[in-house]
Parts: structure tokens; sequence; C-alpha cells
């Protein structure tokens, strides 16, 4: 049985903790999947590649507008799927490459790894491993409801959905949160007809009331959306999928997307039996310094844990964020750091665009803090007048007397940029008044409506 210094499981941020300080281990990196991970093959990175090519077709579609008269002559699916992943694939061939090849003391085992005891990995190549520090960096994975996976019709997820070989008259998505949303203006915008099935009575609804309440509405303007509702069953053969909801009636597509949230990989890969403690949603548990923790709370020495498998952020930056921490816990185990996840943002990259930071004005209340609220529209500052926007807007929530920013969300073009002044203000303790008062805010700046936003608060 082959001991390892090192082992990690997962090739996305996990993979980034090993630099040259690390060249001195016997090193092993376990991958099921793809190398490189969800981010850099099926998420964050190609998505937004898909999403920039539906602004632009937006953009063009909408030029009338401004005096500009312009059209789409046509949307070449196959060259905006070639863009896409001639760019990605490579990458992650490249990394593989890396590792297997240019870094002598790294072992890459590739199958569905799994532990087999304390510090103990089946590889799923028929080798069993053991380690001195493991690092479990495995992800996650759809969440596919029993009503779709037994029905034995065709669906996709976001690890596939991008490489359609032809692009969907019709898609229906199952699902009202960020990757629904996402996908619903990817696709609609290039031409197909979507719809969309939720269970909520408002898509978004983990996002503050205003956001979720304004988005659902404009939703329901550009695409068939459909709200409290819940399927019953799946049907379909050849190319046709039919999709049959709680209150009887059913959505006929071409292309049936399941976007119906994501689980931690923890179960698959049968981490109890390494002894290691879960959450009850599955996620391992992990204390400040990603730590793992056993069921009754103490520390399993020399197993860390980060990113979706472990956390409640699924965001890459998070995952980034934990890897930093656990590469510095390796290399400095007598000064351990902590994970700051105090003000974790998050954007959902749709139309209109969404970011948000910190507290939703409902939490914020719930904890019984007293606060004021101001809304700013896109359409009153003087930017947002020359791009004649009638959507966007921003929100922040402050606690008053104190100023103490709380929360800021923004519904809008730009906002995962907008929004990124209040990260760094939430972050540092700057209160709202500052934050307005203390610097220059270029104008006419977009950034001029979280700048009036601000100062429209009742501190």
């Amino acid at each position: 049985m082959r001991h390892f210094d090192l082992v990690v499981i997962g090739s996305g941020s996990g993979n980034t903790i090993l630099d040259g300080r690390f060249d001195d281990l016997d090193v092993a990196i376990l991958e099921q999947g793809t190398f490189g991970g969800t981010c850099i093959n099926v998420g964050c990175i190609p998505t937004k590649m898909y999403v920039y090519a539906a602004d632009q077709t937006l953009a063009v579609r909408d030029a009338h507008r401004f005096g500009v008269d312009a059209h789409v002559d046509g949307v070449r699916w196959r060259d905006i799927v070639d863009r896409v992943f001639g760019r990605i694939d490579p990458i992650s061939v490249g990394g593989a490459t890396y590792r297997a090849e240019g870094t002598p003391n790294t072992t890459v085992f590739t199958g569905h790894a799994r532990f087999v005891g304390p510090r103990t990995i089946e590889t799923g190549t028929g080798e069993t491993i053991t380690a001195d520090r493991i690092v479990i960096a495995a992800g996650s994975r759809p969440v596919i409801p029993a009503e779709v996976r037994d029905s034995g019709v065709r669906f996709h997820t976001n690890d596939d959905v991008m490489r359609l070989p032809e692009l969907p008259e019709h898609l229906v998505i199952i699902g009202a949160g960020y990757i629904a949303s996402e996908f619903a203006h990817v696709f609609a915008a290039l031409g197909s007809r979507v719809t969309v099935i939720a269970r909520s009575a408002t898509m978004l609804r983990a996002q503050d009331d205003d956001v979720s309440t304004r988005f659902t509405r404009l939703a329901q303007e550009k695409w068939d959306v459909r709200l409290e509702r819940t399927v019953a069953a799946v049907r379909g053969t050849g190319g046709a999928v039919e999709v049959e909801l709680d209150d009887g009636s059913v959505v006929h597509g071409d292309a049936l997307l399941v976007a119906a949230g994501r689980a931690p990989n923890g179960d698959e890969l049968e981490v109890a039996t390494g002894g290691i403690g879960l959450h009850p949603d599955g996620r391992i548990r992990v204390d400040a310094q990603q730590r793992v923790l056993t069921d009754d709370g103490s520390v399993l020495d020399g197993v860390f844990a980060l990113g979706d498998i472990s956390s409640e952020h699924q965001l890459k930056h998070v995952a980034n964020h934990e890897a930093r921490v656990v590469q510095h816990n390796l290399l400095h185990p007598d000064a351990l750091r902590a994970s700051d996840h105090r003000f974790v943002p998050a954007a959902v990259f749709t139309d209109p665009q969404i970011a948000t930071v910190g507290l939703t004005e409902r939490a914020a209340r719930e904890q019984g803090l007293d606060i004021t609220v101001k809304v700013q529209e896109y359409a009153d500052v003087a930017y947002g007048w020359a791009m004649e926007d009638r959507e966007g807007f921003c929100k922040v929530i402050a606690e008053k007397g104190t100023g103490r920013l709380l929360g800021v969300h923004v519904m809008g073009a730009q906002a995962s940029s907008i929004i990124q002044p209040a990260i760094q203000a939430l972050s540092f303790g700057l209160s709202a008044t500052d934050m307005a008062t203390g610097q220059y805010w270029i104008h006419p700046g977009l950034p001029e409506v979280l700048e009036n936003a601000l100062l429209g608060l009742e501190v």
C-alpha cells in the first residue's frame, strides 16, 4: 500500500494549493472527472463566455432605442461552442499534463475515489493509498429530482448543456436559482424559447425580496415562467420532452435542463468511513481553520476540506480563499489562519445582472437591527439616462445611528463591478457615510448609483 505525505482530492481549487513550497513532499492528486474542476470546465468561466455572447446579441437588438439601426443576422451556435471550449479544453488538458508530467513529486490518480478507513483511500484505479495529510476539495454535483432521474428521459445539467450540438428551439428549465437564471438568459438571447419551472413564488428567492420580486417580473416579460409549480412527471421520445406539472399542465420542449441546486460530494467519497463528520445537508464539517471535524466535533488531525464539499457558499471565490487558508495551514501548522466568511459577495450573470453582499433587508429585520434603507434607481443617475435604463437599481441597508453598512444589493448593468467598493467598505469597517463622502466618485460614472444610495440613507 503506497503512502503519501499529502493527498489532494479534487483538481479545482485544491490543485492551486500545490506550489514550489510542496516540492519536497510526495503528493497525490485524485480526480474523478475532468481535470481543473467545475469552474473552469462547466461552471463560472465557460458560462460567462456564453453570457457575454448573449449580452452582445441583446445589445444589438436594443440598439434602436439609441437611434442606431442594427439587427442580428443570425447566431452561429457551433461557432460559439467552439470559441468557448476551444479555449477551455486545452487549459484542462494542459493542467492535467503539467501535474502528471511536469511535477515529478506528484502522482495523479483518475477514478472514483472513496475512503476505506482513516486517512486511507481507494483511488478508483484498483490501488489503495494512505497519507499523513489529506485535503478534500471534491466539490459538488447537480441535484436531479427523482421525477427526472427515474423517467429515462434525456436531460442536461450545466455539465453538458453548453455542448449541445445545436441550439434548442424550446428549452425547458427545472429550477429558478442562479444557474437557471443564467442559462435562461443565454438561450433566450441566442434565440431559444425558454420555459422556467419554479417551485417558489419568485425566481432567485435567496436574494433580497426587492431583487427577487423585480427580477421575477422582468423574467416573466421575457420567458415563460411557471411559478409555484412542481414536476409531476417527465416523458419524452427522440428529441421531444414533455414535463407535466402538478396543476395538470404540460410543457413541451426539445431539450430539458435541470438546475435544481447542487449537492456536496462527500457521500460519493464515503467520507464517513474515514471518520469524517457531516452536516445534515451532507457538507463535511470543518472548523474556522478548514480542519475537518468528526461527528462529535473533534478535530481530525491532518485532514482539511474546502469549497463546495464543506462550505455553505457554493462560490469559486470562496473556494479559492479557503484554499489559500489551507495552503498556509499546511505550511505553518503552528500558526494557523482562519477563513473569513463575514462578507461573502455573489453575482448572478443573467439579464439584468445581479450582485449582492451582506444582509438582506429581511435578514436584518429578523436580527432585530434598527435599519435604514435606500433604493436608488439607475434611471435617476446620469449614466443611467445615457443607457435609457428602466430596470436597474441599487439597494443599501445600514444601521441607524452608527451608519454601519449591513448589506448592498444591485440589479442592473455592471452590477458585479459596481458592488466592489461596497464589499471593500464592509470588509474594512467603513461606515455608509464615510464611504459616500470620504472619496471622489467619478461623474457621470455608473457607480454614482451606489454613491447616491449611500447619500440617501437616513442614518
